[in-house]
């Protein structure tokens, strides 16, 4: 029989059908499931979260991993909120310009370590997550920043521009943005070639070590700018903020169908898994289910995909 689908469409399909099993579910439950106003709040809630998965899967795709979001999206939401007392109010728009420069710096640290000192992303990523830290509790004491969000945060994260939440319109525009640089790109050959073979990529004149800095800084950018939306979505920043976002991220990653071993995958997949984050997320919570379950979860799943591309790159090969 003629496969109509290639197989890195099932995924994807297998992503969007658990979805609308999901949303069924959750009807028989509350007929609220299926309004409208449902699904464009699940959207809002999602896009935060679909920002962060948008640049850990740059990271994935190549074959590495990034575990310093937590903290990146803490100081990424501290450093947006902190700037209308910095400049004024009139001058808190730069507090995003702030942020992402803060995310940017952290990836390049992370894609340095991983490129040039060639220590494993997991083990140098978590040391940044770490430094970070520090960073935040240093500048805050250890204390809950006083600083309110900014009004152009609010504007970002929690209104609508015809009825439509701005925070999912940025999301198009960032995940519009890296469709455009994986599939129209030099850069998105680079990266799906190394993801499959580092060496070989290498070998065939790719700057390697460019490509890794900069996928790195496109993770660390939107996990800071994450965190200034979710900021603005709260009404200010919180000690640890991004905590919630790590596992999650890595989950909606890999449930779309991108391959953690790199490679392999798409960003529809990407935005199918972290629909169906947010929707399975907003079950457990109606099912007053702890946030301990919860990450259990996240890591089963993890844990099952990886077996499963384990296996279907086995028997490729």
């Amino acid at each position: 029989m003629t496969r109509v689908l290639r197989s890195v469409d099932r995924p994807v399909l297998m992503a969007f059908g658990f979805i609308a099993v999901l949303i069924a579910l959750g009807a028989l439950y509350n007929r609220q499931f299926l309004s409208a106003v449902y699904l464009l709040q699940q959207l809002q809630v999602a896009s935060f979260l679909g920002i962060v998965a948008t640049g850990v899967m740059i990271v994935i795709l190549l074959g590495q991993i990034d575990l310093s979001i937590p903290w990146v999206v803490t100081i990424g939401g501290i450093t947006a909120t902190a700037a209308a007392g910095w400049w004024g109010e009139s001058w808190s728009w730069l507090g995003l310009l702030v942020a992402l420069a803060c995310g940017g710096v952290v990836g390049v640290a992370n894609g340095l370590g991983v490129a040039f000192l060639r220590i494993p992303s997991m083990v140098f990523t978590l040391g940044m997550n770490a430094v970070v830290q520090g960073i935040v509790v240093m500048y805050t004491g250890g204390n809950a920043p006083a600083d309110r969000a900014t009004p152009i945060l609010q504007w970002l994260a929690v209104r609508n521009t015809f009825n439509v939440p701005n925070a999912v319109i940025v999301w198009a525009i960032v995940g519009g943005l890296v469709v455009i640089a994986l599939r129209r790109r030099p850069f998105g050959r680079y990266v799906y070639a190394i993801g499959n073979s580092e060496r070989v990529s290498y070998l065939s004149g790719i700057n390697t070590r460019a490509i890794l800095i900069v996928a790195f800084v496109a993770s660390g950018a939107c996990s800071a700018f994450a965190g200034a939306l979710l900021a603005g979505y709260a009404g200010k920043a919180y000690q640890a903020m991004g905590d919630p976002y790590l596992l999650p991220a890595i989950a909606a990653v890999v449930l779309g169908g991108t391959s953690i071993l790199g490679g392999r995958g798409s960003y529809l997949g990407t935005v199918a898994g972290v629909i169906l984050i947010t929707v399975l997320e907003s079950i457990l919570s109606v099912m007053q289910i702890s946030e301990s379950v919860r990450q259990m979860i996240y890591g089963t799943m993890i844990i099952a995909m990886m077996l499963v591309y384990g296996r279907a790159q086995k028997s490729e090969s």
